[in-house]
């Protein structure tokens, strides 16, 4: 199983392009800037989208991707996401306002997406690999996911404040391959941070002690306006993991 990462910043700007993931061909991990690097045949082979919550810069590309290739496919894409996720979609994107509503189009019956519902904790098996929804903290709902198939595991935190739980799942996690958690502001920005449910340097730093695994550590959502700042604080804070920044173009295999 290979993740192509697409997208990893916590905005945008030359070179920098907001979070998504593409697992193998045809599986899309949050939907941002990044997909649209995409050629027009690799955006039709995605047939599933699994989405960590309903912020912007992880969902901005979904409206242009399913209107770009819906007339394409065979098949609907197939977009997975927490109940209250798929509620904030319909009501403030797909609403016929800010754009058409692709569940309905071009007939009810032959839609060019459609929405699966998925709780907590719930396991969706595309082939021979999963994909695992995991507890995060954020301002809105929001999960992380748990990759895996038989030769190994990935877990993304996706945007989250420290969660017990979260640690207590990725610490169960024995194949675990690869670790990729988000830090979006420096340790001068401490108290937007905490406001806005994001991580900051040292208190990705504290979280990482509670690791009992040793998986890759790759940071993600860096906000450009600071990235340098924030990578050497990271350095400085959470340097004993090892932990390395995630870049747009890197591929891993589990």
């Amino acid at each position: 199983m290979k993740l192509r990462v697409l997208g990893c910043s916590g905005g945008i700007g030359a070179r920098a392009r907001t979070t998504s993931f593409l697992v193998d061909d045809d599986i899309l991990i949050d939907a941002g800037t990044g997909v649209e690097d995409l050629s027009v045949d690799e955006l039709a082979r995605i047939d599933h989208v699994f989405l960590t919550h309903s912020h912007l810069d992880h969902i901005l590309a979904l409206p242009l991707l399913v209107d770009s290739v819906g007339a394409l496919r065979a098949k609907p894409i197939v977009v997975h996401a927490l109940p209250e996720t798929i509620a904030a979609l319909r009501q403030h994107i797909f609403n016929w306002v800010i754009w058409p509503d692709f569940t309905e189009i071009p007939h009810y019956d032959r839609p060019w997406m459609v929405f699966e519902p998925m709780t907590l904790g719930a396991t969706v098996a595309v082939g021979e690999r999963s994909i695992r929804s995991i507890p995060a903290n954020h301002t809105v709902p929001a999960v992380g996911f748990h990759v895996f198939g038989a030769t190994g595991s990935l877990v993304f935190s996706g945007d989250s404040w420290p969660t017990d739980e979260f640690w207590r799942v990725v610490n169960s996690i024995r194949d675990l391959r690869h670790l990729i958690i988000e830090t979006a502001f420096s340790n001068k920005e401490r108290d937007l941070a905490i406001v806005a449910k994001h991580l900051y340097p040292i208190e990705l730093g504290e979280q990482l002690q509670r690791l009992r695994t040793a998986p890759q550590v790759l940071v993600t959502h860096l906000k450009p306006s600071d990235a340098e700042t924030i990578a050497r604080e990271i350095d400085a804070w959470a340097g004993r993991s090892q932990p390395r920044l995630l870049e747009r173009g890197q591929v891993l295999e589990f």
